[in-house]
């Protein structure tokens, strides 16, 4: 029980997610109307990559210390589950736009800048399968992987507030504030990005166990 208990954690908040998502009442604010429901679902899916990435990010540091073929493992699993939930984080920003800007990409500055930081892991996968050495290719992908994050907070985070944008707290779009004000908005938002977190971690906790039994077999 001890071992699976933040896994029943996480399904039950994610679960909770898309029962309360659905049927809990929401502020009516203008442009965003009903699909502010995607709130719970689009940026949780980001959340959960960015701490996935830093996982990944802090085994690439380990990795260059230890030389651990394990370390190494971490770091490049820790990325493909981060790309699944980065994937998501697009589809459903794409579906949102749809629904409030009336396209699915209308290249806002926030679309391209979040398309371009999962493209910088797509990189770093093909980088990988690049090198054949196991050693050079766990040094030369975990110091790409280094750089490679804080190019991707930079990328979400910092850029994107230099240029206007259509995104909520833009161009006559209710900002997150105006959202964190509906205490209903809360009792679903905050358990959904700790929902999705999770099981972004189990999935990368999975993914992990199958390439160690995969190299086990590989070296046996």
């Amino acid at each position: 029980m001890n071992k699976i208990w933040w896994k029943i954690l996480g399904s039950m908040l994610v679960i909770y997610t898309a029962i309360a998502g659905l049927l809990l009442g929401v502020p009516r604010l203008p442009i965003i109307n009903e699909s502010i429901r995607n709130l719970y679902f689009h940026v949780p899916m980001w959340f959960a990559m960015i701490v996935l990435f830093s996982i990944s990010v802090f085994y690439s540091i380990k990795s260059l210390s230890t030389k651990s073929e394990t370390d190494d493992l971490k770091a490049v699993e820790s990325v493909n589950a981060g790309i699944i939930f980065g994937l998501l984080g697009l589809v459903t920003g794409a579906i949102w736009a749809k629904y409030t800007w009336g396209q699915f990409w209308s290249f806002d500055p926030k679309q391209n800048f979040a398309a371009i930081s999962v493209l910088l892991y797509f990189a770093y996968l093909i980088l990988r399968n690049a090198i054949d050495e196991e050693q050079k290719r766990a040094k030369i992908s975990a110091i790409y992987n280094i750089f490679a994050f804080p190019m991707m907070v930079v990328l979400l985070f910092v850029l994107p507030r230099l240029k206007d944008s259509l995104h909520p707290g833009n161009g006559g779009n209710p900002g997150f504030n105006s959202y964190d004000l509906d205490s209903r908005m809360r009792m679903v938002f905050y358990p959904a990005c700790l929902g999705w977190i999770i099981i972004g971690y189990w999935v990368y906790t999975i993914r992990f166990r199958i390439r160690s039994i995969e190299n086990n077999q590989q070296h046996n």
